[in-house]
Order: C-alpha cells, then sequence, then structure tokens
C-alpha cells in the first residue's frame, strides 16, 4: 500500500466530522487499527500503541512542532541601489523524514541587481540538497557579475585580502553548513569565475536566464568532479562521495525590479498568486513538474535513447523504476558509466563503512545507454505587473496535498484577510438537504480564520489538517505531527515553502 493512498484512507476514516468524544474514541481506535496493521504488513517492530504513539497533541504542542523552523524577513524597500521587488518573504519546512531531506536558501545579490530563493528536495538522504543549497545561489551570482567585479574577486584572492561579498544571506538558526568543506567550494567557485572572466563574451556578465542555466550545469558537473578526484580530508572525500550519490531537485527565482526567472529541475514548484480585478485569486505557473505525469518530459527521456529501452526508460512512473524525479542534481547512479561507478565504490571498500554513507553497490536494472538523467533546468521567464502579489516556491510535500490554486487562495486569503464566497448558484439551491449540508460546511470552512501570522505555516497547517470539505481537522493534524519515524514518510512527505511579497508598485505605469 503506498503513501498516499494510505493517507487517502487515513483521510477518510479520521476526519469525518466528529460530534462527540464517545466519536472521537471510535474514530482513534479505527485510525490506530490502520496503523498497525500497515506495520505488520511491512514486518516492522511490534509496538504498543499506547506506550509509542500519542496522536491527541495538544494546540500548544501543535502550534510549537509547526512554527520551531518559521522565518520571517522585511526587506527594505531601498537597499541604496534601487527600489526592491521584494517586501518580504516568509518561509517554513516541516519533516517527514529523519534527518529532513528539504533545504532552502534566500539571498540578495550584493554586486548584481535582485534577490534569490530556492528550495531543494533531497532523495537518498540530505547530502546533495544541503551541498546545491548552499553553492547554487552563488554559483547563479558569480555568473551574473560583470568582468570588472569578477576581476576584483580574483585580485583579492591572489592577494590574500578580503573578498568582497557576493551574496547577503538570510539563514534561518537551525541552518547547517557543511565547514570541512568550505575551502574546497571556494575553490571550485573560483575556478568557475576565472572560466567566466576566460570568455570574451562575458563582458557585462550573464543574462538571468543563462546565469542560472550555466550555475545549474556547472555545480553538477562540479559535484561530479569532485566525488572522483582524490582529497586529502577523508572526511571531505566521504561528504563529496555522499553528495555526489545522494540527489536533489531544484527550483529557483531570481527576482528582479520588473522580472522573475524561475530555474526548475525536477519536481519542486514556483506558482504565482495573481489578483484578478474583481479580486478574486488565480495561479499562474511559472515551473513544470519534471516527472512521468509529464508527458514532454517522458518523451524528452525516452528521444535520448535507442527505441529498444522506449519501454524501460520510464517504467512504474519512475526513472526506469527507481527515480521518480526526471530531472535532479547529483544521482550519479543514473549518470556514470557502470565502470566508474564499481571504481569510485571499489576504492572506498578497504577504507569507508559503505553502509554508513548510504552507498549500496547495486546496478541500476536495463542501465544500458547512460547518462539517464542530468540537472538541465527549464527555464521561464515573467514580466511583473501590478496584479503578481506572490510567489510561492515549494517542495513536492506541499503540492501532495494542495493544488496550485488552492495554494494560491489560502496565501491570497491570508494576505487581504478577505474570504470570498461566490454566489449560492441556482442548481445548488436545488440541492437535497445532505448535499446542502456539505455545501455550507465547505464554504464555512473557507471563512474560518487563520491560526497563523506566518503565511507558509498556515499552508503547512492546512495541508496537513485539510478534512473533507476543506475545513481544518484537529484530530488529522495531531495525528500528522505525531506518527512515529519510522512511519511518518508513509503517510507524508518533508515539506518546505517560502512565499514571496512582491512589491507590486514598482510594476505600475509611473514606475516604468
Amino acid at each position: 500500500m503506498s503513501g498516499r493512498v494510505c493517507a487517502s484512507i487515513l483521510q477518510r476514516a479520521y476526519c469525518s466530522r466528529i460530534s462527540s468524544a464517545t466519536a472521537s474514541s471510535q474514530v482513534l481506535i479505527r485510525f490506530n487499527d490502520v496503523l498497525c496493521f500497515s506495520v505488520s504488513s511491512l514486518q516492522a517492530r511490534s509496538f504498543s500503541t499506547r506506550q509509542d504513539l500519542e496522536f491527541q497533541l495538544s494546540q500548544v504542542q501543535i502550534n510549537s512542532l509547526l512554527r520551531s523552523n518559521e522565518q520571517s524577513v522585511s526587506v527594505p524597500e531601498f537597499d541604496g541601489r534601487g527600489l526592491s521587488s521584494v517586501r518580504k518573504f516568509e518561509s517554513n519546512q516541516v519533516a517527514a523524514n529523519t534527518p529532513n531531506e528539504d533545504r532552502r536558501s534566500a539571498a540578495t545579490c550584493l554586486q548584481v541587481l535582485g534577490m534569490l530563493f530556492g528550495v531543494f528536495d533531497g532523495h537518498g538522504g540530505w547530502a546533495c540538497a544541503q551541498a546545491v543549497s548552499e553553492r547554487l545561489l552563488y554559483y547563479i551570482a558569480v555568473a551574473m557579475m560583470p568582468k570588472q567585479n569578477l576581476e576584483e574577486l580574483e585580485r583579492c584572492m591572489e592577494q590574500g585580502r578580503a573578498v568582497p561579498p557576493i551574496l547577503q544571506w538570510y539563514k534561518h538558526h537551525s541552518d547547517y553548513n557543511y565547514r570541512e568543506s568550505a575551502s574546497l567550494y571556494i575553490e571550485h567557485l573560483r575556478v568557475f569565475w576565472q572560466e567566466l572572466l576566460d570568455s570574451e563574451e562575458h563582458s557585462k556578465g550573464l543574462s538571468p536566464p543563462d546565469a542560472l542555466d550555466r550555475a545549474f550545469r556547472r555545480l553538477d558537473t562540479d559535484i561530479s568532479l569532485e566525488a572522483q578526484v582524490p582529497l586529502s580530508n577523508s572526511l571531505m572525500k566521504s561528504t563529496a562521495i555522499q553528495v555526489a550519490f545522494a540527489g536533489c531537485t531544484a527550483c529557483v527565482a531570481h527576482v528582479c525590479p520588473d522580472a522573475i526567472h524561475v530555474a526548475n529541475s525536477g519536481d519542486c514548484r514556483a506558482v504565482l498568486g495573481v489578483q484578478e480585478e474583481d479580486g478574486s485569486w488565480s495561479a499562474q505557473p511559472l515551473s513544470w513538474d519534471h516527472n512521468s505525469q509529464n508527458p514532454s518530459e517522458v518523451a524528452r527521456i525516452r528521444a535520448q535513447h535507442p527505441q529498444s529501452e522506449r519501454d524501460t526508460v520510464v517504467m512504474d512512473d519512475r526513472l526506469l523504476g527507481i527515480l521518480m524525479p526526471l530531472r535532479a542534481f547529483g544521482d550519479v547512479r543514473f549518470k556514470w558509466s557502470l565502470e566508474l561507478q564499481q571504481s569510485i565504490i571499489s576504492s572506498l571498500e578497504s577504507t569507508v563503512d559503505l553502509d554508513s554513507l548510504n552507498l549500496y553497490n547495486y546496478v541500476p536494472p536495463n542501465y544500458l545507454s547512460p547518462p539517464y538523467l542530468d540537472v538541465s533546468p527549464e527555464i521561464t521567464y515573467h514580466k511583473l505587473r501590478p496584479q503578481d502579489r506572490f510567489l510561492i516556491l515549494a517542495t513536492d510535500g506541499l503540492w501532495d496535498e494542495l493544488s496550485s490554486e488552492e495554494a494560491v487562495r489560502l496565501v491570497g486569503e491570508h494576505l487581504s484577510g478577505i474570504h470570498r464566497q461566490a454566489p449560492v448558484t441556482q442548481t445548488e439551491r436545488q440541492l437535497k438537504l445532505g448535499k446542502l449540508h456539505e455545501l455550507l460546511l465547505k464554504r464555512r470552512a473557507r471563512a474560518s480564520p487563520a491560526l497563523d501570522t506566518n503565511v507558509a505555516t498556515h499552508l503547512i497547517r492546512q495541508a496537513l489538517g485539510k478534512g473533507d470539505y476543506g475545513e481544518l481537522c484537529q484530530e488529522k493534524l495531531a495525528s500528522m505531527l505525531s506518527l512515529p519515524e519510522d512511519l511518518a514518510r508513509m503517510y507524508r512527505d518533508d515539506i518546505t515553502i517560502t512565499v514571496v511579497y512582491l512589491n507590486s508598485d514598482l510594476a505600475r505605469p509611473h514606475h516604468s
């Protein structure tokens, strides 16, 4: 039974409206039975429901769990170079995996215009998402810098002087850095800007779309090379191997005074919240998921391999029957030749415990014409308009639970404080009493006040606690947040969200 199917069963069993304490107890028993059945079917450890599962978290406990990773940053309207197109941003994340495999990044570019925001969804561990979240924004910013700025960076490095800052980071107190690999990362970033300096075409810096594309590809190449070259520091070597063999998807937005550029590789998503003239909200996609549900993406993958592999390249909705995203950083098992993979793993076996690095000596099925995977991002451009109010960047854990339209409506109504209800139609007026009651519950759910000031937290609460009629089901939310580590991933995924509030005044005619 898949996690998503299980979650659907639990939602139906657990989120019907509860009118009495007795009904609540009965539902809890049924919910526990479902969980115990799932554990038994997976041959997981046996446990006492009373001892190991405590679903009835208090409101204080729920709020504490949901808000522990909140971030809210107000951006100065004028930063010394011009007006900012970002008013503020709010972010949050909640883990299903232990540890969390999602990462997020946000920074202001100090030597070019604009701000950068990214969400990163790791798989096969958190190592790749961690490295990419630390490094990718630097690569993008450097690629956009004009030649004279890069020359100043190089002079400072040669003379041993302090390098002018490239980014102003907005870090959460829980953010982690690969300190032992910092020197390696700086060295390879320097090689990147040296190559840009050697290019005769790099005078004014790359345009945002070219910089995003170049940075994604170059960082992925560096991740691959770092796992192959000898490194004197054993901890640094182990980290490089873990990063390369794990993987992550990435969605990054560059927001400048008049436009947004989004680079997406994988199944994270960027959605623009647009407020129409009548006050209603609409969702405009700024990225497309790279998975088997995207026919053009499947066709792209199949076109890169012999016709004889047509039925094996994407099987069971996964790349080679294994990997769900069809673009990603790292994941060298789907990029390197078998000979190179075996050579690297063999060189480690005598010195490192491969299990500790989450490395397993297996060959993907039907691995006949690698590479099967690349990181090439899909770039979108959007010119900002007065009606563009906010941008949502989120990992697929959110989109598994909410549609883009639902997420935009929730953020829009949280922003405006107005919950718009469409008039009851003539058809709805003729509904039977039961259906009319359902309609009333749905409309009442939409008008419920928000419990969180941080809109990313508001989205997570709604995503994990949404009931049959869109109402907030406290019992379901408590259950989802208190699932044991060995069960949580069966029912939900890590969720990371950043909502960027746009300064729509900049897009008005008098500023053009």
